[in-house]
C-alpha cells in the first residue's frame, strides 16, 4: 500500500514537471512583438554583403588606439584597437554633394535619439516633420554619436538606421549610417570626446 501511494506521488510529480516544462518552453519560443527588440536584431540582413559585416582585422589607419577612421570611399568605419588591429564596420555614407571629409570629436551620445531635421534638409524635403521621437521608425536608429569640431556641433552624426540595405552606399545627407546592433556596439566602445577622422 505504501509503494503504491509512493508510486502514484511519483507519477504526480513527474506529471507536474512537464507541464511546467510546456509551460515555460511555451513562454520562451514566443515572438516578440517589441519594435524596439525588432531594431536591434542581431542578424544582419542576407542582402548585404558580408565584407560590410563586423569582423576584426588589421589596422591600417595608421591612427592612434581609440580613434574612429571613416574610409568613406570604401564604406567603412574602422575603431582602432590596440596591437594593431581594428573593428570593421560597414556603413552609408553622404551622397555625393553631402559628404565631408576633416577631424572631429564625438561631443555628445544619445541612445534612440529625437530626429530634428535641419533647416537646408526641411527646404528640399518639406515634407518631413520637424521632429520625430526616438525609436524604431526615427531615421537615426538606435543610437547616435553627434560630431562636433571646436567645440560646435557640425550637425553630422554617426547614427543607426531604419534602412539597413543603405549599408555600403552612398545615400545619406553627410552622416554616417550603421547597422543598429553595429552602432551599438560602437557606442559601447567610444566616449565622449574620442577623435573621428573622416577621409
Amino acid at each position: 500500500m505504501k509503494s503504491a501511494s509512493i508510486g502514484l506521488a511519483r507519477a504526480c510529480l513527474a506529471s507536474a514537471a512537464m507541464a511546467l516544462a510546456a509551460l515555460v518552453s511555451g513562454c520562451s519560443t514566443a515572438p516578440s512583438s517589441d519594435p524596439i527588440a525588432a531594431a536591434m536584431a542581431t542578424t544582419y540582413p542576407s542582402a548585404l554583403p558580408v565584407e560590410y559585416r563586423r569582423q576584426e582585422v588589421v589596422d591600417t589607419t595608421g591612427e592612434a588606439p581609440g580613434t574612429i577612421v571613416i574610409d568613406t570611399g570604401s564604406k567603412f568605419l574602422y575603431f582602432v584597437e590596440p596591437d594593431g588591429r581594428a573593428m570593421r564596420y560597414g556603413v552609408g555614407v553622404g551622397k555625393e554633394g553631402f559628404g565631408w571629409t576633416g577631424q572631429a570629436k564625438v561631443g555628445a551620445k544619445q541612445e534612440w535619439p529625437d530626429w530634428v531635421p535641419p533647416p537646408e534638409m526641411l527646404q528640399r524635403r518639406p515634407e518631413l516633420p520637424l521632429r520625430m521621437s526616438g525609436g524604431p521608425e526615427n531615421p537615426l536608429g538606435a543610437r547616435a554619436m553627434y560630431l562636433y569640431k571646436d567645440g560646435k556641433d557640425t550637425l553630422f552624426r554617426i547614427h543607426g538606421t531604419n534602412e539597413p540595405l543603405t549599408i555600403g552606399k552612398a545615400m545619406s545627407s553627410g552622416c554616417i549610417r550603421m547597422i543598429n546592433f553595429d552602432v551599438q556596439d560602437l557606442y559601447e566602445r567610444v566616449p565622449v570626446g574620442t577623435k573621428v577622422v573622416v577621409r
